[in-house]
């Protein structure tokens, strides 16, 4: 994860000789906790990238879309998933919904989201949001630690009654970046969490 997903964005539409291209970037980072038979068991903190590239090609009978979708890629593989997506999109038939890529003065932009032309500075975010060019979003083992001290209390409570509780909780942060060959350029971060909890 040597360049920036803002960056990877960029150079897969510099790659693109598609008539039109649209490139995801979804960087997430998770912590975790894991447990069984009332004993914190690990925990730790991973970081992923997964890279999709849209490329519709544009004939005189309509569009077609081919789509390509990979985790961890690497800086010199990026050109190579562009060039699937458009090997995809050349073997495809026309879809019957296609439109016009829509760009930045067409988009209707929420607070917070950004958009530019490429080699020109993104629209400054709203204060306190992130914008494009900031960094991804990360999460951290800290999120867990109001959750870690009530699980204690809870395991506990399980082996005074005589219960083995086994599970798992985790928090994740994607941060997604989009662009497209029309210019627009969006991002948006997504917290989850989830718990999954087995008593016996």
């Amino acid at each position: 994860m040597s360049q920036r997903p803002q960056d990877i964005v960029e150079q897969a539409l510099s790659a693109s000789a598609s008539g039109d291209c649209v490139v995801i970037a979804d960087e997430t980072s998770t912590a975790n906790l894991r447990w069984a038979g009332n004993t914190l068991t690990t925990n730790g903190v991973a970081r992923s990238r997964r890279l999709t590239v849209i490329a519709i090609d544009r004939r005189a009978a309509g569009a077609a879309v081919g789509v390509v979708s990979r985790a961890g890629v690497r800086d010199d593989e990026v050109e190579s998933v562009v060039r699937a997506a458009e090997k995809e999109a050349a073997e495809g038939s026309l879809a019957e919904d296609a439109a016009p890529l829509i760009g930045p003065d067409d988009a209707g932009l929420p607070g917070g989201a950004v958009s530019g032309q490429p080699g020109q500075p993104p629209q400054p975010p709203q204060p306190g949001r992130p914008g494009w060019a900031d960094p991804p979003e990360r999460t951290g083992i800290g999120v867990l630690e109001g959750f870690a001290g009530q699980l204690g209390d809870t395991l506990r409570a399980a082996g005074a009654r005589g219960r083995k509780l086994y599970g798992f909780a985790e928090h994740e942060l994607t941060s997604t970046f989009l662009g497209t060959s029309a210019g627009l350029r969006l991002r948006h971060d997504q917290p989850s969490g989830k718990v999954e909890l087995n008593a016996k």
